[in-house]
């Protein structure tokens, strides 16, 4: 994998690409064989982020609290700190994590 700096026009903005080449010994096109995988890789996470805001809801609903405002007041030291809000600040980081990779996965096109 090489990265790849491009410069925007207006010499405003930074964007750096990473490029991958894949070699195989078979005849048979790459292209669709990583299309799949890339799409059921979206599919798993997509279900990952939806498991993990029912798990959100399930502690907003407890709590009383959106998980917006539970993060600041955690952050903000305002909460003891309890095995329950670690469990959902460790649910929040996963579901941000898993919407990353989804994001990523999302962006990738094929150059040819």
């Amino acid at each position: 994998m090489s990265d790849r700096e491009c410069d925007d026009v207006e010499g405003a903005q930074e964007i750096i690409m990473a490029e991958l080449t894949l070699v195989s010994p078979s005849q048979r096109p790459l292209q669709p064989l990583v299309e799949g995988a890339l799409q059921n890789e979206l599919r798993l996470l997509e279900a990952g982020i939806r498991r993990s805001e029912l798990r959100l809801q399930e502690f907003e609903i407890r709590y009383g609290l959106s998980t917006a405002d539970f993060i600041q007041r955690y952050e903000n030291d305002e909460l003891e700190e309890t095995l329950e809000f670690a469990e959902w600040i460790g649910e929040y980081r996963l579901k941000e994590r898993l919407l990353e990779k989804a994001d990523i996965l999302r962006a990738i096109r094929f150059a040819n």
